[in-house]
């Protein structure tokens, strides 16, 4: 999941940050694809609006991987 979806999806990361339970910077802080367990935690969140794609995470750990 992208973090400019999710940011865009509440509007602000204060929002964001408020749903899960964290700091505004922490979700400042999260990389262009947002951690795992919090997509996973916003699909659950948001009824589906938002997605996990499994095939992102899969690929970054792959890349890890490689290098």
């Amino acid at each position: 999941m992208y973090k400019t979806q999710v940011v865009d999806f509440f509007n602000t990361q204060v929002g964001v940050a408020e749903l899960l339970s964290l700091s505004q910077a922490s979700v400042s802080k999260w990389g262009e694809i947002i951690p795992e367990k919090q997509a996973l935690r916003l699909e659950k969140l948001t009824n589906g609006a938002l997605k996990y794609n499994p095939a992102l995470y899969s690929a970054r750990e792959a890349n890890k991987a490689l290098n």
